[in-house]
């Protein structure tokens, strides 16, 4: 077990350069010159040429990501082109509404999305099996940002129960922290929702069609012996699986999120550099999502060994 750790923590370097590469490869394969945005419509060309010249634009490829990839490792991302603040700093600013969007919708998600799955794997065919899948379906089809304007028109226009945009910090309240995050972590969640509940569903159909299942309930156990003890504990790999897959819908779906409900967090830190085209900023946050999703994959590889143990490596 220790082995397996060791050798898929070291497999994850590569994939972790690789990003690397291509998050800073966007600042040559994206239109626009930051040096000529920066400097603006009047400038002369020696004007932009200054500019590129002190912001290390004229250095060859090469160089510049030995320098950019050593400064991050020890934890520097750069500097903003508008703000002239560190990009760490700015991260460490914004990330908690982030954090806490996501942690949210993640419990939500989980909470609900299982026992919709194990139900309707239970009720197969019935009335309740066809409506969560049309639920699953529907919420799966629907962007985000259509399913955040919806709830935003029911719950705080029409209902005036939850605030229509807005982040309030933990720090304020349990009740005022949860009523900013119910609609954001509810927009966000449907589609993560409906995909783990159809991957539940169907996982844990096939594992009811075995024979240890038949044997199970030929014991006289409980159903929700059965369902829980042995049914979904035997189906858990492939549901975790998807769980640490679905974080890509989730690190997606928080730009959208953030900005229609004005969450000033690293989504809308995202669509303000990308408008305004300050690479350092956009370089960090991607790099910081893409490290997030490596390591959620590398604990959900990790977490295998311990839901089944005839998995060894």
């Amino acid at each position: 077990m220790f082995a397996y750790v060791i050798r898929r923590t070291i497999a994850t370097v590569p994939v972790v350069a690789i990003v690397a590469v291509f998050v800073f490869s966007l600042l040559y394969v994206t239109p626009g010159d930051p040096a000529a945005v920066i400097a603006g419509d009047l400038a002369t060309a020696e004007d932009i040429a200054r500019i590129r010249a002190r912001l290390g634009l004229d250095e060859p490829f090469l160089v510049r990501f030995a320098q950019w990839a050593w400064a991050a490792i020890g934890g520097d991302l750069g500097v903003s082109i508008f703000t002239n603040q560190p990009v760490t700093r700015m991260i460490q600013q914004r990330i908690e509404p982030t954090l806490m969007l996501s942690l949210c919708t993640l419990v939500i998600t989980v909470v609900l999305a299982v026992p919709m799955g194990v139900v309707a794997a239970w009720k197969a065919g019935t009335w309740i099996d066809r409506a969560i899948m049309a639920f699953a379906v529907l919420g799966f089809s629907v962007p985000v940002f259509v399913l955040a304007y919806l709830l935003i028109l029911g719950f705080s226009i029409e209902l005036e129960w939850l605030p229509v945009q807005g982040y309030t910090p933990l720090s304020a309240g349990i009740g005022p922290f949860l009523r900013s995050m119910t609609l954001p972590a509810l927009a966000l969640g449907i589609v993560y929702m409906a995909l783990i509940a159809r991957i539940t569903r169907a996982s844990m159909l096939e594992v009811m069609a075995q024979d240890y299942i038949r044997t199970a309930e030929a014991k006289g156990l409980f159903q929700n012996e059965v369902l829980l003890g042995h049914a979904l504990k035997n189906a858990a790999v492939p549901i975790v699986t998807v769980i640490g897959i679905g974080i890509a819908l989730l690190i997606s779906g928080v730009v959208v999120t953030e900005t229609v409900f004005a969450i000033p967090g690293l989504g809308r830190l995202t669509v303000d550099a990308i408008l305004r085209r300050d690479y350092p900023i956009i370089q960090g946050v991607v790099l910081l999502f893409s490290f997030t999703y490596v390591v959620v994959n590398l604990l959900i590889d990790l977490s295998y060994t311990l839901l089944d143990p005839r998995i060894r490596y």
